[in-house]
């Protein structure tokens, strides 16, 4: 069965179950009945939106929840009034907009406390959950792995945790076996004392619960930092950019990944990692990441650093921008913003300007060439400017290779298997001695098998393809 965004129940557990902590249900891109909303945001000094369009995003990411925009707001304010978050006024307007579009629910576009979820849905009478909740909700509808769950559950918790008193402050102490006695009410013989409130309960329940999660996921992590190392030899590429901005389209236009490609935001959550042929016998390995947005939930992008430990190992970053959109230069922004918290900025970046065939506008085109030394115009989906773009990878790529001449002897098998997985062979030979391999390599790998393996015999340590050092 197929959920919708949270339910809303006035004045009461959003949980359904007071026994139990307020787990959020799992969710999936389709409701079982299409939820109608009215979009508000809240635009203060320091927003960073497209003033052309300040409530696209966010009717993007409803359509991607699976909910239809009915209406939208806009307030303008120096800071969120306490209470609601808009002014009274506007309160009131919007409760006369959810009443005249028959809205279910009410995104709004800002991060909001408890105090003021609670009061807004007490004065419109309809749930109202904040940009946050919503991107956690699409995650938790497109996490298919185990990874992914585990990540996106331990997002929701956090996020949850601090709302918790907001949330149960209907409750009142647990009553005991024992009856509404002073020593009975707290739960009889070794329960006696002060007792707890059901938000300690839950509390300690989600607290709990994170702790477990946090360990599952640092295995993950010690294990994805693990796959990752072995692949230092191997020169790594990393496609990195806004949600919805092509990295799966291009991706598939220069391997044969097959990744999936879908016009919605967060299509896919995990990480896809394949070998690209770059031609002339060389080869790199290219990651396909999450997709970034503007105001990314911090909790979202701590339990997704194992996912995204491809992107802070790579070697070369392709920085892909959907230069048709007229929020291409924000998007940029918050990519680097984000990047910037992983520890990336030091991370060699190939700024490639994307759907170049759609954009109308080429002023922030311009703008983005000039502020940046390497700068591609490319259309992933019909392949202008692709072909420019592997030469410079591959340029790249070269200045950590070397030409060499191997010979195996016929007993090594494995040894052979392990060269054949990293080097890139141009040609290849039999005799009586064994096989003798001319190769493209990574020089300080090939320094490692030659240490590894004293059966490995080099004939002839070639030039470096780049700058002709040995």
């Amino acid at each position: 069965m197929r959920h919708s965004i949270r339910s809303y129940t006035p004045g009461g557990n959003r949980s359904g179950d007071s026994s139990r902590p307020p787990r959020e249900p799992k969710r999936d891109v389709q409701t079982r009945t299409r939820e109608k909303a009215v979009l508000v945001a809240v635009l203060l000094p320091h927003t960073k939106v497209d003033l052309r369009d300040p409530l696209g995003e966010l009717a993007a990411l409803a359509g991607a929840a699976g909910v239809e925009v009915a209406d939208q707001m806009i307030q303008k304010r120096l800071k969120p009034d306490a209470a609601f978050a808009l002014g009274t006024g506007k309160v009131e307007e919007l409760l006369q907009r959810v009443t005249d579009s028959g809205a279910d629910v009410v995104i709004f576009d800002n991060d909001l406390a408890p105090r003021q979820i609670r009061g807004l849905e007490e004065a419109v009478q309809r749930k109202v959950i904040d940009r946050s909740e919503l991107i956690l909700d699409i995650f938790a509808s497109r996490a298919r792995t185990h990874e992914a769950q585990l990540q996106v559950e331990l997002a929701q918790l956090q996020y949850t945790a601090p709302r918790l008193r907001g949330m149960w402050t209907h409750l009142e102490r647990i009553a005991g076996a024992g009856g509404g006695t002073a020593a009975g009410a707290v739960g009889g013989v070794g329960t006696r004392g002060p007792g707890e409130r059901q938000i300690e309960l839950d509390r300690r329940v989600v607290r709990d619960r994170i702790s477990f999660l946090r360990r599952e996921l640092d295995e993950i992590d010690h294990r994805k930092q693990r796959e990752v190392r072995t692949r230092t030899e191997q020169y790594t590429v990393s496609l990195v950019g806004y949600t919805n901005s092509g990295k799966s389209t291009l991706m598939n236009r220069l391997t044969d990944a097959g990744a999936f490609v879908a016009d919605m935001l967060f299509a896919t959550l995990d990480t896809k990692t394949t070998r690209w042929e770059l031609g002339e016998g060389q080869t790199v390995l290219l990651s396909d990441t999450i997709g970034f947005i503007r105001d990314l939930p911090h909790h979202l992008v701590a339990s997704f650093r194992a996912t995204l430990e491809e992107t802070i190992h790579a070697d070369l970053l392709l920085h892909v921008i959907d230069v048709s959109s007229p929020s291409a230069w924000q998007q940029m922004e918050s990519v680097d913003e984000v990047l910037h918290s992983l520890g990336c900025d030091e991370v060699p970046q190939i700024l490639l300007l994307n759907k170049i065939d759609m954009a109308n506008d080429m002023i922030v085109a311009e703008m983005m060439a000039r502020h940046h030394a390497d700068v591609f115009r490319i259309s992933a989906l019909n392949g202008d400017g692709v072909s420019e773009l592997v030469d410079e990878v591959a340029r790249r790529a070269r200045r950590n290779a070397v030409e060499a001449t191997v010979l195996i002897p016929h007993s090594e098998g494995k040894l052979l298997t392990e060269v054949l997985r990293w080097a890139d062979v141009t040609r290849r030979e039999y005799n009586d001695e064994g096989v003798e391999l001319h190769l493209l390599m990574n020089r300080d790998q090939l320094a490692q098998l030659r240490g590894r393996h004293p059966s490995l015999q080099i004939i002839e340590n070639g030039e470096s393809m780049e700058n002709g050092s040995p």
